[in-house]
């Protein structure tokens, strides 16, 4: 059974209309991974994970490190292939994920020598939106999760962790996505870089945006999410 904690309730009609429809569901999901190298040995990562978040609303992720939360992000980003049971956001089971899907990894993974103007506007340019106007919304976002334009032109593998996050943080928010997976999106971050994190969330939450996100930042989960969801209570061994 799934542990549903409610951090606060419907707070305008907006949200309370979201709330009438799904966008994230998982029925009855369960992963397991095979050690090959391990004489074929099976590992039970999650099991029987049923669970749904409307548009406007945004899920926590909780429960020890191996519980499965990251297993579970992957599961929905189509990352892993799950064993049993069904993923859809939206009206589509997960296949297609360019324009409905977001996902904000902890760790940003991009081809080097690739400017980060480039990486941020890549999303959008993926789904037919011109050059210009893809790089101008990338520009806003690096400026605003302060970005120093001096480095705009720069490979992103020469950058702290902290600048890395936040170009991985704008690309993730380039567009305008149905729903939004995020994996600690604020760590690594100082506390100014942290809030324009958040006011982004919040802003996601407001247009409609479904959002499941691992949040070890308890503040930062306070916030911002509306309800937690302790992924111990499906986990049926060590997950990935």
């Amino acid at each position: 059974m799934i542990r549903n904690t409610p951090i606060r309730s419907c707070s305008s009609a907006l949200s309370c209309k979201f709330e009438e429809r799904r966008m994230i569901t998982l029925e009855n999901v369960s992963k397991t991974f095979t050690l090959h190298n391990q004489g074929g040995a099976v590992i039970e990562a999650i099991a029987d994970v049923s669970l749904s978040v409307t548009p406007g609303e945004c899920v926590a992720l909780t429960g020890a490190s191996g519980a499965g939360k990251s297993t579970l992000i992957r599961l929905i980003y189509g990352n892993y292939l799950a064993k049993t049971g069904t993923i859809h956001v939206g009206d589509l089971e997960i296949a297609l994920r360019r324009d409905t899907l977001g996902y904000v990894r902890q760790f940003l993974r991009v081809v080097p020598r690739v400017p980060p103007l480039d990486v941020v506007a890549e999303p959008l340019r993926a789904i037919g939106r011109p050059a210009d106007n893809a790089k101008d919304r990338a520009a806003d976002l690096l400026t605003r999760l302060n970005i120093p334009q001096t480095l705009w032109s720069l490979s992103p593998t020469t950058f702290s962790g902290g600048e890395q996050q936040r170009v991985n943080i704008a690309r993730g928010f380039a567009h305008p996505y149905p729903a939004l997976l995020l994996d600690e999106p604020t760590a690594s971050l100082d506390g100014s870089n942290r809030e324009v994190v958040l006011d982004l969330i919040q802003e996601a939450k407001r247009r409609g945006a479904a959002i499941i996100g691992i949040f070890h930042d308890e503040i930062a989960r306070a916030q911002v999410c509306d309800r937690e969801i302790d992924v111990s209570s499906f986990t049926v061994g060590k997950a990935a």
